[in-house]
């Protein structure tokens, strides 16, 4: 009994005496030499032991997670805020001005041409035609509660952009006519280009990067190698005369064009976009209407192709100021119109495929020229703004 007595007071965890072993305390199950009896009150006391370290949670073996309670609803893995990236403004406007204002505005020239040369449509005609595809925004205009002609203060400027778009649409028609449609293309789009770069130093201070000065150079370069041969060999006479005529106005309807594109970039108010749309439809016809009966004699298609082409003209034509005007906004008028340089390879694809008209080996050289660079121009200015932080 006194040997019983004993090592029932040698065993772990028994006894009223004793203090009961802590949360994280090994417990010793005692020596192989207990008695059977004493081993079993040991392993009672042992398991209370362990289930009383369990509840505490600080066991090594009970820290795994609890598999019998139900998983929370799994939610998609994010990145961290300063990993998140989004396309930045830059970005977005040059893709917007290389989809949807040089690829559309590449089928405008050509399909100009194959109006004028299937009935003889005269350009101010077409370009009252086109007009008339603007003046539906009105309605969207009402339906939002904005003025049509845009608030009282900035009136002026938006009547003013919306002539300068008219002088430059009705110029780029016209040397459509006598020039072939790549060439007038080029020349229009290059005198922009230039032109814009310039104004935008002078008027604006902004200042491009070495990368972005070798893209405007580039595509130069390569609207030089297009048409330079061309301007070397005017025949002598009448037909050299309207020839030279047609450069100098696609070279004026480029000017029109950045200055229009400068003037839009200082207007800022609600509807801005909706706004010199619908102004651009409302002072082509106002100041087309007159000149068509004073200038040209107005022709009536009325063969399929000729109308087929006057409405492919509009659509593509408004396609391309919409997203040519909002990509202004976003990125320089120098960059959108080296960017827009594409509808000149567009063009000349359309001019050798279509009209079956000649394209010169130079042609094809100034064309790649000008895709290197718009691909410069493009790949520097990609980049991502991460959320929260500035500019990359």
């Amino acid at each position: 009994m006194a040997q019983r007595s004993r090592h029932r007071h040698q065993a772990p965890g028994s006894g009223s005496g004793r203090a009961r072993p802590t949360a994280c305390a090994r417990t010793d199950p005692g020596k192989g030499t207990a008695p059977r009896r004493a081993a079993g009150r040991v392993g009672t006391e042992l398991g209370s032991g362990l289930a009383a370290a369990a509840a505490a949670g600080c066991h090594p073996y009970f820290n795994l997670p609890d598999f019998t309670q139900p998983s929370p609803p799994s939610t998609p893995s994010s990145l961290p805020s300063h990993q998140r990236c989004r396309p930045s403004d830059v970005t977005k406007g040059l893709l917007v001005a290389l989809l949807g204002g040089g690829l559309p505005a590449g089928f405008v020239g050509p399909f100009s041409r194959m109006a004028y040369q299937a009935s003889h449509l005269p350009s101010l005609e077409l370009l009252i035609c086109r007009c008339l595809f603007h003046l539906p925004i009105a309605l969207l205009l009402k339906l939002r509660g904005d003025p049509l002609l845009g608030p009282p203060d900035v009136r002026g400027r938006a009547c003013l952009h919306a002539l300068l778009n008219v002088l430059s649409i009705g110029c780029a028609y016209s040397a459509v006519q006598v020039v072939p449609a790549g060439n007038a293309a080029t020349v229009r789009k290059g005198s922009s280009t230039v032109c814009s770069a310039l104004l935008a130093l002078c008027l604006e201070s902004q200042r491009l990067s070495g990368y972005d000065w070798c893209g405007l150079l580039g595509s130069t370069l390569g609207l030089i190698i297009i048409v330079g041969p061309g301007l070397g060999t005017l025949q002598e006479g009448t037909t050299g005369l309207y020839t030279a005529l047609g450069y100098v106005l696609a070279f004026l309807g480029g000017l029109a064009l950045s200055l229009g594109l400068l003037v839009y970039r200082s207007l800022d108010f609600p509807s801005c976009l909706l706004t010199v749309a619908f102004l651009f439809g409302l002072v082509g016809l106002v100041g087309s209407v007159p000149g068509l009966f004073l200038l040209q004699t107005p022709v009536l298609p009325n063969d399929p192709l000729s109308w087929s082409c006057v409405g492919a003209v509009g659509i593509l034509a408004l396609v391309s100021f919409v997203c040519v005007s909002y990509a202004v906004t976003k990125a320089h008028p120098a960059l959108v119109c080296a960017v827009l340089h594409s509808e000149v390879v567009v063009a000349l694809m359309l001019q050798y495929y279509v009209l079956y008209e000649t394209v010169a080996p130079s042609d094809v050289m100034g064309a790649g020229v000008v895709l290197g660079s718009i691909a410069i121009i493009t790949a520097q200015n990609l980049s991502c703004e991460r959320e929260g932080q500035v500019e990359e």
